[in-house]
């Protein structure tokens, strides 16, 4: 019953272990990590030339120390069960030789692990290869990984060979994650940037040429335990964890409800949360939001999950959204690829922001049947916004794609930038509006993005967060996990300041008053619509080379002039 009210407080409910293919081999470990934010913002490293990147030695004059046997890739998926392969676990990592054997034990056999295998080239020194997306040969991106046996005093080299992009923020003074477990269990600190000597550049030839991501660490504790990753992990655990812990809320659990959108090909639920005040939701417009189409991209959880612990608040303004609004939330769309640690792909071996649309419901159920839940919510009432959130390797800052059609009015249009815009000012040390993109690619048009927009959903955008963090005002810091959280915050502030309740603000019958969003009740807003709206309009006229207030019609002007 997708439209029955938030009922009484639930009982807590278990929830079930995550399914693997049955190729995948797992240990029984549950990897958990604490949750810290860092004293001091931390800064990006220094840039580096790639041109004068160091000399790697080779991997065949190295010794294998760990090396995990992938599904045989270009196969496809068959069966998953709880716990992976069903035997023993094989022993991927090289015995130690004895307690002064300062060889790095491996291992990425858990929960969005990613590591195939890692070469001893030098005494402190390993070249590493990342597995690609299961079912594939590609898409090398997402590393997430375990070592023992550390010593503090020397300076350790890695070498990751395999990476797939030609371009990474890596470049731009990215810098790895460290996860320490002395130091969180000693001293309550959690994942924290560390490397030095960051270097992102080509490697061999031939076909897919592929890219090298070398870095130097020191450990801060002998015989340790620690993790590297590509971005805060979020794994499938994580997501029901947190949902346990909204059953078991007795406040919270009254305005949300948890629902199966469907089964994964490997049988993981996908969920799906329904937020809104009590009583009726008769009247109210809806608001849609997902995350995790693309495993790798963690950081689009973390900011999802800001949005629902703000939406599920006591704050005055939570308040009013669940008044005004419903909000469906589907946190993973993706689970099967989050747990085997894809950095792109589903179990289908394709990337599903690219089957929107498709008529296949078994090969890509949850984004199938996200659209298919839009396609009913439309047929009843609006919705106002959709938002995607995903992460980005290649840009900084946060910024979002929306769509923009060459028959589209000055009305259209300007509305289509006005919701980025705003967002802007409520975020102006972390989210560019130059760096948005409106243009609708016909390589993108089985996004779920542009599918969402093709189905009658005005405001449909993917916002896009940076792997690494802020250059704006002056910034060069990487984000937090609290700097993530805080985007759904402000993505809610920015709702209710999109839906300025006093339409009279703006002229009526102007051509800017066509634009104000449908009265959402009295808020107390402040005019930022009307000053965005003609913001909007006269940076638009300027980059048309247009004076200012001479007003002139959009109507003519092409998505790729827009962009220019």
């Amino acid at each position: 019953q997708p439209w029955r009210s938030p009922g009484e407080p639930r009982a807590l409910f278990s929830l079930p272990a995550p399914r693997w293919p049955v190729e995948c081999e797992v240990i029984q470990e549950m990897i958990e990590h604490i949750e810290w934010v860092p004293p001091e913002p931390e800064p990006f490293c220094p840039a580096t030339d790639p041109e004068q990147a160091p000399d790697t030695l080779s991997e065949e004059l190295g010794t294998v120390v760990y090396h995990s046997s992938p599904a045989l890739q270009g196969s496809c998926f068959t069966r998953a069960r709880v716990g992976g392969a069903p035997g023993p676990l094989s022993s991927p990592a090289a015995p130690l030789e004895g307690p002064q054997d300062t060889t790095l034990l491996f291992e990425s056999r858990f929960e969005s692990g990613n590591l195939q295998k890692a070469i001893k080239v030098g005494t402190y020194e390993y070249v590493l290869m990342l597995r690609p997306d299961l079912y594939t040969a590609k898409h090398t991106q997402w590393f997430y990984f375990r070592v023992q046996n550390t010593r503090r005093e020397p300076l350790y080299r890695f070498t990751i060979v395999n990476m797939t992009k030609p371009k990474s923020l890596y470049g731009q003074g990215l810098q790895p994650l460290l996860y320490s477990q002395r130091d969180a269990r000693s001293h309550g600190i959690g994942w924290r940037r560390v490397g030095t000597d960051i270097h992102y550049s080509r490697g061999g030839a031939g076909e897919q040429p592929a890219f090298r991501l070398s870095w130097t660490v020191r450990f801060p504790h002998d015989s340790d335990t620690c993790f590297f990753a590509a971005c805060y992990p979020y794994t499938y655990s994580d997501l029901q964890r947190y949902l346990q812990a909204l059953a078991a809320d007795p406040v919270r659990s009254r305005y949300c409800t948890v629902q199966t959108l469907c089964r994964s090909l490997a049988g993981n639920t996908v969920y799906l949360l329904t937020v809104t005040g009590p009583g009726s939701t008769a009247g109210k417009r809806v608001v849609v939001a997902s995350a995790r189409v693309h495993p790798s991209e963690s950081s689009g959880s973390w900011a999802v999950r800001g949005f629902l612990d703000f939406l599920l608040s006591a704050h005055a303004d939570a308040q009013l959204l669940r008044r005004l609004f419903v909000f469906k939330v589907v946190p993973m769309l993706n689970p099967d690829g989050v747990v085997v640690g894809n950095s792109r792909c589903s179990l289908a071996g394709r990337d599903p922001n690219r089957a929107y649309g498709m008529v296949l419901p078994g090969r890509f159920p949850g984004v199938w049947h996200l659209r298919a839940m839009v396609q009913r919510v439309l047929a009843e009432r609006e919705v106002l916004l959709y938002c995607d959130f995903h992460g980005h390797s290649r840009k900084n800052n946060v910024f979002m794609y929306g769509c923009d059609a060459s028959g589209d009015g000055s009305g259209t249009r300007l509305r289509q930038r006005l919701f980025p815009l705003m967002l802007s000012k409520n975020a102006p040390d972390k989210f560019s509006f130059t760096s948005c993109k409106f243009q609708v690619q016909k390589s993108k048009e089985r996004t779920g993005r542009v599918s969402m927009w093709r189905l009658g959903v005005s405001q449909s955008y993917t916002l896009e967060v940076a792997f690494s963090g802020s250059t704006l005002g002056g910034r060069s810091f990487h984000f937090s996990v609290e700097d993530l959280k805080s985007l759904g915050r402000l993505l809610c502030d920015t709702l209710l300041d999109f839906c300025d309740p006093a339409p009279a603000k703006v002229g009526s019958g102007s051509a800017q008053g066509d634009l104000v969003p449908l009265d959402c009740g009295d808020t107390g807003a402040v005019p930022q619509l009307q000053q965005c709206l003609a913001e909007a309009d006269a940076l638009l006229q300027g980059q048309m080379g247009h004076k200012p207030g001479s007003g002139g019609s959009w109507s003519d002007v092409s998505p790729s002039e827009f962009e220019s």
